[in-house]
C-alpha cells in the first residue's frame, strides 16, 4: 500500500475521506469548529491559499495548519507553535488480549470525552469529535479513565487520536491496550494506522515504537487566528 500525503494531513483528509465535513473550497478548508480545531491549505506557500484560510476563520478562534515557510497575508497572525512527530504503524505484532472493559464511544459518550482529553489536551477534543470516527473506552467503577480513537482519515491510512488516560489511572497499559485495539479495528477495516505526537512527549513516542510504530517526519503545528 503506497503512503498518502502524510506531509499535509489535515488537507488532504478534507479534500478526501473528510470532505463531507470540510467547510471551503479548492484552496483552503477546515473542519467544523465542534469538530476539531484543524484546517489545511492546498500550499501554505501560496498567498492566495493562506488568505483564503483566514477568510475561514472567526474573530478570537485558532485553527491549526501543519507546515513550514508558510505565506505570510495581512490579518493572519501564527499565536502558537507545536512541534510535533508523525508516525506510522511499519509491522510487527498488533495482537493483544482485549479487556472485556473496552467499550465504542459516541455521541451519547461525548461530554465523558470532552471532559477526560480535557485533562491532557484542553480544547482539542470537542463536543463533534465523534463524527471522525470510531473511539473506544475503558471505566473504573463506571468512570471513562482512558480512550483513543479515530481523527483524520485518509484513504488507505486512519489516524489514531486522543489517547488519554486519566493522570489517576496511568502506568497500567490502558492507553496500549487501547491503541492495540483501535489498530485491530484498523487491520480488519484494510486500512493502516498513523499517529501524531507532540515532539516534547517522549513518554507517548515510546509507548508508540514499541507498539510497532516509526517515524515518519518532524511536523509542525501552527496556531493561527485573526490578527
Amino acid at each position: 500500500m503506497s503512503h498518502p500525503d502524510f506531509t499535509n494531513p489535515f488537507w488532504s483528509g478534507l479534500v478526501t475521506a473528510n470532505a463531507s465535513l470540510a467547510i471551503g473550497g479548492d484552496l483552503a478548508r477546515r473542519y467544523p469548529p465542534e469538530v476539531i480545531p484543524f484546517g489545511g491549505v492546498a500550499d501554505v506557500r501560496d498567498p492566495a491559499c493562506m488568505a483564503a484560510f483566514r477568510d475561514l476563520l472567526q474573530p478570537g478562534e485558532k485553527v491549526y495548519l501543519t507546515g513550514d515557510d508558510l505565506a505570510p497575508v495581512d490579518g493572519l497572525v501564527e499565536s502558537v507553535l507545536l512541534p510535533g512527530v508523525q508516525m506510522h504503524f511499519a509491522g510487527g505484532s498488533s495482537e493483544s488480549v482485549f479487556s472485556d472493559q473496552v467499550v465504542p464511544l459516541g455521541k451519547a459518550e461525548a461530554h465523558e470525552m470532552v471532559a477526560l482529553t480535557d485533562v491532557a489536551f484542553p480544547g482539542y477534543f470537542r463536543p463533534a469529535t465523534w463524527k471522525l470516527g470510531q473511539y473506544y473506552g475503558l471505566r473504573v467503577e463506571g468512570e471513562l479513565i482512558a480512550m483513543a480513537g479515530v481523527r483524520v482519515s485518509l484513504p488507505g491510512w486512519r489516524e489514531i487520536s486522543a489517547v488519554c488516560t486519566h493522570p489517576q489511572h496511568t502506568g497500567k497499559g490502558y492507553a496500549a491496550t487501547l491503541i492495540r485495539h483501535v489498530m485491530a479495528e484498523h487491520r480488519k477495516a484494510g486500512v493502516e494506522s498513523y499517529l501524531h505526537a507532540a515532539a516534547a512527549n517522549h513518554r507517548a513516542i515510546a509507548i508508540y515504537d514499541r507498539l510497532g510504530f516509526t517515524h515518519t517526519r518532524n511536523i509542525n503545528f501552527r496556531g493561527m487566528q485573526l490578527a
